[in-house]
């Protein structure tokens, strides 16, 4: 339970702390005054003044703020207001936090690649994992086995061998293979994958570990950063269009996740907040009101025309993606109790 408490404290603190640092260092680099920067909602633990704005730590800390003069109409103007800046810079304010959501997995894979190292695998025709009672395992195979031949055909690269064993669902297979030093045979017959439509004998191949210097790092974290960025845009517009269930975690889900992450170390930690990180990032840039994407639509709106929508419209988006969150919020909410199976 501990782990599981510090673990969620550790994601929620440092995804929320990012996400608010990019709206505040946005707002003071255009003039903006921001009153408050505070990590957490409800009362305050612990605050302090520094210049001209309040810095604090709240009680819940699912969420933070940014209290930047003259975002609200009824408040008293001035030229570091909010609303006396122009449409570009209140923009770039709003996209700021989503910004730092995609920053911060770039300095967390940078972490992981150089601390861990990278892991790809062989392109050898060498065994990695072998899976419990499959062909492979039955067959007396283990891992570090060099694959040599099948059937008489020579082996050259682990492509070679996954095509061979894709391809012979169903048949016997003479497999001719090295093990410290000595050579060896067995007999394996592939059984075929209803799912992925093949043959397979339940094997990985052997994953190999290099530390990357600093630039090669850099350059794979990005990479790392877009496919998984890439990945979970695909994700959710297959779910808006009903081609995949929708499956969504709450608060209480993610706190589970990462405590059961937490338990596998700091490395999977790290990983699993850099995941948590591009999908807020990418979630909060959703045109919906209420969240960034749905202030820059108004935004956008609002150069169009020429002068800011009207205070019942804006009240009235507000209304109407306060309750779709809200529904979200509660069906996530639901689907995360039933996965723990308390009734």
């Amino acid at each position: 339970m501990t782990v599981t408490v510090v673990a969620t404290v550790f994601v929620f603190g440092l995804l929320i702390f990012f996400h608010e640092l990019g709206h505040f260092l946005s707002a003071k680099s255009v003039g903006m005054r921001v009153d408050e920067f505070a990590i957490g909602f409800g009362p305050k633990v612990f605050s302090y003044k520094s210049g001209e704005t309040v810095y604090s730590l709240r009680m819940i800390p699912l969420g933070g703020f940014n209290k930047i003069a003259g975002m609200d109409p009824d408040e008293e103007q001035d030229e570091k207001s909010f609303n006396a800046k122009p449409i570009w810079a209140r923009i770039l304010v709003i996209i700021a936090g989503s910004f730092m959501n995609f920053l911060l997995p770039i300095a967390l894979f940078m972490i992981i690649f150089l601390s861990a190292g990278v892991d790809t695998p062989s392109t050898e025709p060498i065994l990695g994992k072998i899976f419990a009672e499959k062909p492979a395992a039955q067959a007396g195979l283990m891992p570090g086995d060099h694959i040599e031949a099948i059937n008489g055909y020579s082996v050259g690269s682990w492509r070679d061998l996954v095509n061979i064993i894709q391809s012979n669902a169903g048949k016997k297979l003479e497999v001719i293979y090295r093990r410290d030093g000595t050579q060896q045979k067995t007999t394996v017959m592939p059984e075929y994958d209803n799912q992925m439509n093949r043959g397979i004998i339940g094997v990985m191949p052997k994953i190999e570990n290099y530390h990357p210097n600093v630039i090669e790092a850099a350059g794979l974290s990005v990479k790392q950063t877009y496919l998984i960025a890439v990945s979970m845009v695909t994700g959710i517009v297959q779910m808006i269009t009903g081609k995949i269930a929708a499956e969504v975690a709450g608060p209480i889900g993610v706190a589970q996740m990462a405590g059961q992450v937490a338990q596998l170390g700091i490395i999977p930690l790290l990983q699993f907040a850099a995941f948590l990180s591009i999908n807020l990032g990418l979630i909060n840039l959703l045109p919906v009101p209420v969240l960034d994407g749905g202030y820059v639509v108004t935004l956008a709106v609002e150069g169009l025309r020429g002068k800011p929508l009207g205070r019942n419209k804006m009240q009235f988006i507000q209304m109407i993606g306060f309750i779709l969150l809200m529904l979200l919020m509660i069906m996530a909410t639901f689907k995360d109790i039933n996965r723990l199976k308390l009734f």
